[in-house]
C-alpha cells in the first residue's frame, strides 16, 4: 500500500525542463507528449507560470501539468495537457496536486476557461464537465464525454464555439 504524500507544487524553472521531458517519456508509451511539451514551450501559446510541477518533500520533481493558450471560438481559453507523473508515483495524488495548482494559478491570472481532452472518469473531480453541454466542440472526432471544459469564474459562463488549439497540437 502506498503511503500518503503531501505534494508541493510550483511553476517550472529552467532546471526542470529536462526532468519534465524525462517524466513524460516514462509516463507515456511514445515520445509524442514529451515532444509536444517541448514544442509548446517554444510556441506563442506558452504562458510563463502555468507549467506546474509537483515535488516530494526533498524537492524531487515527480509530476507535471501544463496549461497553454487555446481559444473557444474567438474567446481566449486554456488547454490542460499534457499531464504526466513518474510511473512509480502514479495514483499518489502528484498529478492532481499539479493540476489543482495550475488551475489556481490560471484563476489568479484572471483566466476564465479551461478545456481538456482526457479521461471522463478523472477530470470531473477538478470541475470539468462535458464541453458539448455548453456548445463547445472540436474539429476532430473524439468521444463526447472525453472533451471537457470548465469556467474558472462562475460569473463568466463557458462560451460556445469550436476549440482552436496551439499549432504544436497539430489539430
Amino acid at each position: 500500500m502506498r503511503t500518503p504524500h503531501t505534494w508541493l507544487t510550483r511553476a517550472e524553472t529552467g532546471a526542470d525542463i529536462p526532468v519534465i521531458r524525462e517524466i513524460a517519456l516514462a509516463a507515456f508509451e511514445t515520445p509524442l507528449e514529451a515532444d509536444l511539451v517541448d514544442a509548446l514551450r517554444a510556441d506563442s501559446a506558452w504562458i510563463d507560470g502555468l507549467s506546474i510541477v509537483s515535488t516530494d518533500e526533498d524537492g524531487t520533481v515527480v509530476g507535471h501539468a501544463l496549461l497553454t493558450r487555446c481559444h473557444i471560438g474567438d474567446t481566449p481559453a486554456l488547454c490542460l495537457g499534457p499531464v504526466s507523473v513518474r510511473p512509480e508515483y502514479q495514483r499518489s495524488g502528484a498529478g492532481s496536486a499539479a493540476i489543482r495548482a495550475a488551475l489556481r494559478a490560471a484563476k489568479g491570472r484572471g483566466e476564465r476557461y479551461v478545456t481538456v481532452l482526457g479521461h471522463p472518469a478523472y477530470y470531473p473531480r477538478f470541475g470539468f464537465g462535458r464541453a458539448s453541454a455548453h456548445g463547445i466542440r472540436v474539429s476532430m472526432d473524439v468521444p463526447d464525454e472525453a472533451m471537457m471544459a470548465m469556467a474558472l469564474d462562475e460569473a463568466h459562463p463557458l462560451p460556445g464555439g469550436t476549440v482552436r488549439y496551439a499549432a504544436p497540437f497539430g489539430i
